[in-house]
Formats: C-alpha cells, structure tokens, sequence
C-alpha cells in the first residue's frame, strides 16, 4: 500500500478526503494545529512547512504528497508569502531531495478568478488571479511546471472550486465538488501512468460549470455528482451582493483585500509564527543596514578615483 503525505490536514478539504481515501492509501497528516488519527493506517505530525527542515522531515519516505496546507483565503502578503510561498518551495524542494516521485498539488479556481462568469475557460488560459492567494496558487503551479521539467517530478495541479458535501450558494453551484469527485481525482494524480504535468479543475460534473475540463476526462476523471439538485433552493434564497463581485469567477475575491480565515492557527502556532516572521524580517533589515553601511555609494568611490588620481 502507498503512503500519501497530505499537508494541512486540519482543515475541511483534507478532512473530507481522508474518510474517501482512507483504506487505499496509508495516510501520513500533518499540520501545524493537532490532528487525531481516526482509521487504520493514519498517522500525524506536527510540522509547518514554512520549515524546509519539517518539509524534509514529513516528506522522507512516502510515495505522493498532497499538499493542501496553505492560508485558503485572500490574506495579507506577509501572511500568503510565508505559508504559500515559501511554504510551496520547500514542500517541492523536499520531495525533490528525499525522491518522492509525484506532488498533487492543490491550486484554486481563484488562480483564474478574473475571468467574467458569462466565460467558459480551460486549463491552458492565461492566469487571471483575483488576489494574493490567487497569486501564490499560480507560483505553486509554476513550481510544479519546473520540477516536473527539470527533475522529472509528476506533478498534478487541481484547481479546486469549492468542496463539501453540498453547494452553499448560487456561484457554488458552478465551482462545487463532492468529496468522491475530489477523491477521484487525488487517485488519478497518484496513480496515473502518464501523468508528468497536468492542470485539471477540481469540479463535479455541474450543469452551470464555468470549466471545460477535457483535460480531467482525458485522464479517466468520470464525476459521479451535480450541483444542480440544489439550485432551485439556492437560486431561491440568494441575494446579489457586490457587482463586481457578481460579475467575475472569484466573487468576493475580486472586491476583498482579506477574508476570514476560516481555519485559523492556535494562539500559540500563531504567535510562535509570527515570532519566525518578524525575526527573519529583523535579519533581512539588519543585513541590508550592514551592506548600506559598507558598500560606498557610487559618489564616494568616484570622488576617491579622483583624489588617487590627482595624487
């Protein structure tokens, strides 16, 4: 049986997919809040892969990781640089460095999030993120294009629309994907013969899709489920908020500067990572003080020329 790693395992989508993956696959969690293993062959560790140190040491022996640990919602830049970002880097660097073979990387429908609701994109359009985060899910791709290139890594990159047990609201009812249409498609990143990068968009076969995911289907993805059974409810309650918002594919990410976020830390991974944070930003202005102060400014050194010239 393979070992699949799945960062972020606290949150909602990880713990959706571990009751649908949970028997096929040996099932190393990890995240930085604490996570209790509940079936047969579940294992934790606490890690955060801000950390290449802990991203190396979660990553040491599995067959696939996926990586869902990330902050999930629009966030400021220091906060989406150091979970995402740099985060993202030293998951890709590890699993280069111990050998595992494939990364399932979890993208988001927010990667392309400026693109207008009455469109229907594929997987090969320009980026348009509607944020930050967006931002950082298009660097994760990117990192899974060069490591898939340059070192020969499979890497499969889902754009993941909204997964739960049902669609919430009426943009829901175009982005949603249940849990065993996700899971279907982590099984194909892992287990896929061919697969060396891919781009897919992690939804269910939804009538007012706003995807056209030929490429999920030419990899074997058959979605059992269809957002459309709860339109009539949803279409019923809802009500149009920001225009702009109404307009584009991100909704309210397209108007939002940050979102709740909707699995925060614990106080105290909260304040022992803003602590990591604020101590490599003093490093950073230390060491930038230390250069202006020895490096001489261009004026100096010609004035100098000059001097030992004249002399």
């Amino acid at each position: 049986m393979k070992t699949l790693l799945i960062t972020g395992a606290a949150g909602g989508v990880a713990t959706l997919l571990r009751r649908e993956l949970a028997g096929r696959y040996r099932l190393r969690l990890s995240d930085l809040r604490p996570v209790k293993p509940n079936a047969p062959g579940e294992s934790f560790t606490k890690a955060d892969v801000a950390s290449l140190r802990d991203a190396l040491r979660i990553s040491r022996g599995v067959d696939a990781i996926l990586h869902l640990g990330a902050h999930s919602v629009e966030g400021d830049w220091e906060t989406i640089l150091n979970a995402n970002i740099i985060g993202g880097y030293n998951l890709f660097e590890a699993a280069r460095r111990n050998g595992v073979p494939r990364m399932i990387f979890a993208t988001s429908n927010h990667a392309v999030g400026f693109y207008r609701r009455d469109q229907t994109i594929d997987h090969t359009v320009y980026p348009k993120p509607d944020g930050r985060y967006g931002v950082s899910k298009i660097f994760g791709e990117s990192l899974a294009s060069l490591y898939s290139d340059k070192y020969g890594m499979r890497c499969f990159c889902i754009r993941i629309g909204n997964a739960g047990p049902v669609p919430i609201d009426k943009r829901r009812l175009s982005i949603w994907i249940s849990p065993r249409d996700l899971a279907q498609l982590v099984t194909i990143g892992i287990e896929h013969p061919d697969i060396s990068f891919e781009i897919v968009y992690g939804v269910s076969a939804n009538t007012r899709s706003w995807y056209d995911n030929r490429n999920a289907y030419r990899l074997g993805y058959r979605p059992q489920d269809n957002s459309e059974p709860y339109a009539a409810e949803l279409l019923k309650v809802h009500r149009p908020g920001d225009p702009r918002a109404e307009l584009y594919q991100g909704g309210a990410f397209v108007v939002s500067e940050e979102i709740e976020n909707p699995a925060p830390l614990p106080r105290k991974a909260a304040r022992k990572t803003a602590g990591k944070r604020g101590a490599r930003g003093a490093t950073r202005r230390a060491a930038a003080s230390k250069a202006a102060v020895r490096k001489p400014t261009a004026g100096k050194a010609t004035a100098t020329r000059r001097r030992r010239a004249a002399r």
